[in-house]
């Protein structure tokens, strides 16, 4: 890196991957601070946070290193949860650890360990940050591919990549679990958190129905016949199978699942997974906007061969990109898919370098 980084603050949540970061860090010669982020957690959800922070402070007694409690609650329920909960009730599908990356992780924490003397933050993100030539900074995928999670940083500019270190981006998991096991961690054997943080084990559907009002409506196959029930079109997500009930026997014993949701009607519409032509909204061209490019936006008309992924698990598919205007993006993939909902993240690829993203406008 051009700039001479010594103090890092790491964020450290209670799990292996944090806590190795740190210990890597500070077997490499970095003053080390850890920082443990509270964020935001529903009130008739159980309390979580302080075992994880006590997992996090064990890690750090172990180190020999100060850990700190940083208060993000108020950052992360305005910036990840009631956007999460504004974008449901719109019928979109947001992604919430994108958010929280921008705005919580990679935003008011990098704030703060800047005006608290640190020349750079670091998480246990597995991905990579490397400087080009010419000083650039540049997004890769983690070395394991299973863990990767270039997908959820594509909002990331040059100013916060600049001052961000993910340790064990060159890593696989095994090896990760092996480090801690050679640092003595006590958390070595934890097993990886599921989900969101700030809801626990509590279903995604059951969450929003404390924030929004969900109405019961009706689920109808693709020639528009009503088949069933189901509690509120905005708590589906395309490409979900359960959740629904349907009344009528369909025309096959294929599992379906959600291809189309109308808000305003309250209906959701159901098909075989088979039956891709049926689909109401597969499409190939598709509009993002709130794109962001790493390291530099291209000019408008321009286009970009790449791949690209629009669910975090989702394959990776050839496409065309283009910048139609200052504010939106065109995709063009070389084959339709289904399950494209408004509100997901798409995320370009050149091979392992991540290019940016934007959210699907339509």
């Amino acid at each position: 890196m051009a700039q001479k980084i010594r103090k890092v603050f790491v964020g450290m949540s209670g799990g292996v991957d944090s806590s190795v970061s740190a210990a890597l860090l500070q077997r490499e010669g970095y003053e080390v601070v850890g920082v443990f982020i509270k964020v935001w957690q529903a009130d008739f959800l159980p309390c979580t946070w302080r075992e994880e922070r006590r997992d996090a402070m064990r890690a750090a007694a172990h180190l020999g290193i100060p850990l700190l409690t940083l208060d993000l609650e108020k950052e992360y329920k305005e910036g990840v949860v009631d956007y999460m909960i504004r974008e449901y009730g719109e019928g979109r599908v947001p992604n919430p650890d994108v958010m929280c990356n921008k705005h919580v992780k990679f935003g008011a924490f990098l704030d703060f360990a800047k005006k608290n003397g640190a020349d750079a933050v670091a998480t246990g993100h597995y991905a990579r940050v490397e400087q080009d030539d010419v000083g650039m900074f540049r997004l890769y995928k983690g070395v394991d591919q299973e863990k990767d999670q270039s997908y959820f940083l594509w909002t990331l500019d040059q100013e916060q990549l600049a001052h961000v270190l993910f340790p064990i981006g060159h890593l696989e998991k095994s090896e990760v679990r092996r480090r801690a096991r050679e640092f003595g961690l006590l958390n070595a054997q934890k097993k990886d958190s599921q989900g969101l943080c700030f809801m626990g084990t509590i279903d995604m559907k059951d969450f929003l129905k404390h924030y929004l009002h969900a109405a019961s409506g009706a689920v109808l196959d693709t020639n528009g016949e009503i088949i069933g029930t189901h509690e509120g079109a905005m708590l589906y997500t395309i490409g979900q199978r359960h959740g629904f009930f349907t009344t009528k026997q369909s025309a096959h014993e294929s599992p379906l699942f959600v291809v189309e949701k109308d808000i305003q009607k309250n209906t959701i519409t159901v098909a075989a997974e088979m039956n891709v032509d049926s689909t109401p909204n597969h499409r190939g061209i598709i509009l993002l906007k709130d794109h962001n490019w790493i390291p530099v936006s291209p000019d408008v008309g321009t286009q970009v061969a790449c791949v690209a992924r629009i669910r975090y698990r989702g394959a990776l598919q050839p496409a065309v990109v283009q910048r139609v205007s200052i504010d939106r993006v065109s995709v063009t993939l070389s084959v339709n898919d289904e399950f494209i909902a408004a509100g997901q993240s798409m995320v370009f690829y050149e091979e392992d370098r991540c290019l940016g993203g934007g959210v699907i406008e339509r």
